[in-house]
């Protein structure tokens, strides 16, 4: 990267997508420490070449750009306010990126804790799911300081496509959280749409091919309904995951007075799912609250 000097990268969390992620960043030739909490997670990326961290303070002292995208708020927390975190431990002008869909509160909090030590915090959550992240054609939203953004976004074109700046601190976490606020009615709508299809004796591959390049036309009916008509749920986006989402939504939305009954319902359908099981499957699992 052209304005930083000696680019080591730090990456926290290696999962269904953040091993990909950190796989274009080795690919493209940086220096990569990787830390994650199942050593066995970053196996595909030590072979190829990182470097392993401890604990999170240990590569907080080795890199100068460090990328985190963990599972739920507490985690965020933790690794990045905790006694072995990046905060207390890192160096100053060190960049903190924290991808992890999280709360804006917190996204404020960390950057203004880092401002305090002299690093930089941004929150850049991403949309695409384990797709978008093998192809690096990620969306990337971004929230913090515009300078610092346009210092680290040759490092976010490894790894997505339509990187947008959306203002400061937290803005990033905002804009995300309107992503699955679309996403959560559009499930729903897909799954009824293929349910529909089969009992109508319809071939669902084929009504596919007519509604997903018209009007209807969305990511998830491109790329998780086919998913659907053959009995694929395994995760590109956990349900557990998406459902810590739309809570976070649904408390920022009734802070600030807004009605969602779209989200309400969404957040109802995939609660139950999960209480049957279904916490680990992927957000395409919703066909099954018809079966």
């Amino acid at each position: 990267m052209k304005n930083i000097e000696n680019t080591v990268i730090g990456f926290i969390g290696t999962g269904v997508m953040g091993s990909s992620m950190a796989g274009h960043l080795l690919k493209a030739g940086y220096p990569l420490i990787v830390y994650t909490r199942s050593k066995e997670k970053a196996k595909s990326l030590l072979e190829e070449g990182a470097e392993w961290a401890a604990t999170p303070k240990d590569l907080a002292q080795k890199a100068n750009v460090i990328i985190t995208i963990v599972g739920y708020p507490h985690d965020v927390e933790e690794v990045y306010l905790g006694e072995n975190g990046l905060i207390p431990n890192g160096k100053k002008d060190t960049y903190l990126i924290d991808m992890t869909t999280s709360t804006p509160s917190l996204a404020e909090r960390i950057f203004q804790e880092a401002e305090s030590k002299g690093m930089k915090a941004i929150d850049a959550p991403v949309s695409g799911g384990d797709i978008g992240a093998k192809e690096a054609k990620l969306t990337i939203m971004a929230g913090g300081k515009e300078d610092d953004f346009d210092k680290v976004k040759p490092i976010f074109e490894l790894m997505g496509q339509n990187i947008v700046y959306q203002g400061p601190a937290g803005s990033g976490q905002h804009t995300k959280m309107c992503n699955q606020i679309a996403i959560a009615s559009n499930m729903i709508g897909v799954s009824e749409a293929i349910v529909y299809a089969e009992k109508a004796g319809l071939n669902p591959e084929q009504v596919l091919k007519s509604i997903s390049a018209g009007a209807a036309g969305s990511w998830s009916l491109s790329n998780l309904a086919p998913r659907m008509t053959k009995g694929d749920f395994e995760p590109g986006f956990y349900i557990k995951h998406f459902i810590k989402d739309m809570n976070i939504a649904l408390e920022e939305a009734e802070r600030m007075g807004m009605m969602t009954p779209g989200l309400s319902l969404a957040k109802k359908m995939y609660a139950e799912l999960a209480e049957k099981g279904e916490e680990n499957s992927g957000t395409q699992a919703l066909y099954k609250c018809w079966q």
